[in-house]
């Protein structure tokens, strides 16, 4: 009988598997090296090198706009700054509604109506169906571009201005109270948690978990409310648009890029959350649903308690990477005009020429971003998982 120790090193399986994963890293680390050696040489001959120094030099351009202080006597970090936070906001904004929207799509596509029904299925197969570019492009340039000028814009209840250079819409400028309206917000905030986690509690002891969100979302804007009126002077002061020869001024002006980017993701990403959330319903068996309703539950009690808290294992992966697309899809705000992360990067590098530093960063951003939202929906679905006894 022949010993395991006797069996040659080429034919030993373990030995082979350790020699197949050295032989690929080094495979990877040879040819990451030769590309990057090829970069430095290539740098060498245009009489530049690699480094991270430029970033604080003068930009020298404006930025249509911007949620922080920004001049063209900012430096390129507080540019990127200015295209990051663009990204984040329009990212935030439209996780938010394409989520609302995509839920009330799934919920619909299943819809008994029969008009209901066949209207959402046309919306999903007709928007997943498109090229986001194109379609960001369209939107832009026949619907936003296309409302009345200045002189003739619509006006909505409210002093709403709709027009080609930008909605119109109030805005509040903070008073001298406005700090310590932030100290109620945030006790607010508190208070809210707390209502959230007393309700939480009860739930689990009875079986029968009430409308946590609806109730804490009641419980912070109920704390604001108070505190706005007990406040010797209201933290904002209203400020409301009008016209002002050729533009608009005064109030909050949205941009027509900055809508036509946002709206176009939300409608776009929300068809492919509608599938989604239709999918992850369509898994819950009908034996719950028609034990529900045996139970008297309404249609909407019956999403609320028995559907939904099952399907959300379902929805909850497919979801996250309809998350990592639209915040990676917001990069084609470059072709309508909108001053995102790339964008202004690319500004950047026309600036300064320093396109390998920048590329790089904004790589290891969009990377960041997707990584930290990726942990989040990880922790949320380990949070919701079904524990089996």
């Amino acid at each position: 009988m022949i010993s395991k120790s006797s069996v040659p090193f080429w034919r030993n399986e373990r030995v082979l598997q350790v020699l197949g994963q050295v032989i690929f890293f080094l495979l990877v680390f040879l040819s990451g090296y030769y590309i990057y050696s090829n970069m430095l040489v290539g740098l060498q001959k245009q009489g530049t090198t690699l480094g991270f120094s430029f970033i604080t030099g003068l930009a020298g351009f404006d930025i249509g706009e911007s949620l922080m202080e920004y001049t063209r006597e900012s430096s390129y970090l507080q540019a990127f700054q200015v295209g990051l936070l663009n990204t984040l906001f329009v990212s935030g904004v439209g996780i938010l509604f394409s989520t609302i929207l995509g839920i009330i799509l799934g919920v619909a596509r299943l819809s008994a109506n029969f008009l209901v029904n066949r209207l959402a299925a046309f919306y999903l197969e007709l928007m997943r169906n498109l090229s986001l570019l194109v379609f960001l492009i369209f939107w832009y340039l026949a619907v936003f571009l296309k409302l009345p000028k200045v002189k003739e814009a619509i006006i909505w209840p409210g002093q709403i201005f709709w027009t080609n250079r930008g909605i119109g819409i109030p805005w509040g400028i903070p008073t001298d109270s406005f700090p310590a309206y932030c100290w109620i917000l945030f006790f607010s905030l508190l208070l809210a948690i707390g209502v959230g986690y007393g309700l939480y509690e009860r739930g689990r002891r009875t079986g029968r978990p009430p409308l946590t969100l609806l109730w804490m979302a009641l419980t912070f804007l109920a704390a604001a409310a108070i505190g706005w009126f007990a406040l010797p002077r209201p933290p904002f002061e209203w400020n409301f648009p009008y016209v002002k020869g050729l533009n608009l001024s005064g109030g909050k002006i949205i941009s027509p890029e900055f809508m036509a980017l946002t709206s176009g993701l939300v409608l776009y990403t929300a068809a492919f959350v509608g599938e989604v959330v239709r999918a992850g319903i369509q898994s819950v068996s009908k034996g719950q649903v028609e034990a529900a309703r045996a139970l008297g539950l309404n249609g909407f009690q019956t999403l609320h308690l028995v559907i939904f808290p099952q399907a959300m294992r379902v929805i909850v992966p497919p979801l996250t990477s309809q998350y990592l697309n639209l915040a990676k899809n917001s990069s084609l705000a470059v072709a309508i005009g909108y001053p995102d992360l790339f964008y202004v990067s690319s500004t950047i590098i026309n600036q300064s020429g320093r396109a390998v530093e920048m590329i790089a960063l904004v790589m290891l951003t969009y990377l960041a971003m997707s990584l930290l939202t990726s942990a989040f929906m990880n922790w949320y679905n380990q949070k919701i998982r079904l524990v089996e006894r």
